[in-house]
């Protein structure tokens, strides 16, 4: 859902900045590294310290150089499979970090061994969504379903849960209590859209596999028939 209304939304909002780097000469991939580059080191710098104030700030100045990159590509008429691939490549190991930051607080000073697995499970199963999809379209299936909760989803509440939890150093009492509640949503959602995909998975295997043995059956059908004849 986000995906869908979000994107469009911030792509026009981002399109004149896309066109002013453009005219530095700044390419998209550049743009991919370093938004990714700089996601990794907001969520590996803060995040382990606590400092999720700090750290989802310098994460969301760089998250949006996912959409300003395809916006720059797109005025410049290179869309490629290249770029298309570096992106969603790039998006995973940004992903792993942000997960693997958290992961990090809880093991050490944050102290809570049960979040540090929920955070653990939050990075693997979002990895493993978007590869059902991928995995899935690469044999030739649609995979119609997007899923309760998408990466967009995973890091708008990731991302806010952790921005307002960072303000208990600032004195605000209590607040810290949304960073787990937010991590419990992110792996229930993410295990609940890994079941849909996989149920879709399934039944589009199973109906294009019924679709194949009906095509073979008609043509071996035909075959005899002409050899009869």
């Amino acid at each position: 859902m986000l995906n869908k209304y979000a994107r469009a939304f911030f792509t026009r909002v981002l399109t004149p900045f896309a066109a002013f780097l453009i005219r530095r000469g700044v390419s998209p991939d550049a743009v991919t590294f370093i938004g990714t580059a700089g996601v990794v080191a907001g969520a590996l710098v803060f995040f382990p310290r606590g400092e999720f104030f700090w750290g989802t700030i310098v994460i969301t100045l760089f998250v949006f150089s996912d959409l300003v990159d395809g916006n720059m590509a797109r005025q410049l008429g290179r869309s490629s499979r290249w770029g298309a691939f570096l992106d969603s490549t790039l998006d995973r190991v940004a992903d792993s970090a942000i997960f693997g930051g958290l992961a990090l607080w809880y093991a050490g000073s944050g102290d809570n061994n049960i979040l540090c697995a929920v955070s653990i499970f939050c990075l693997a199963s979002g990895q493993v969504v978007s590869y059902t999809k991928a995995r899935g379209e690469a044999i030739g299936l649609p995979v119609a379903v997007n899923g309760l909760v998408e990466r967009a989803e995973r890091l708008v509440i990731s991302l806010v849960a952790a921005g307002l939890a960072g303000l208990h150093k600032f004195g605000v009492p209590g607040i810290d209590i949304l960073l787990p509640i937010a991590l419990w949503i992110v792996a229930v959602g993410s295990l609940v859209t890994l079941v849909q995909r996989m149920v879709t998975v399934r039944r589009e295997s199973a109906e294009a596999d019924a679709a194949a043995a009906g095509e073979a059956k008609t043509g071996a059908e035909a075959q005899g028939s002409e050899a009869t004849s």
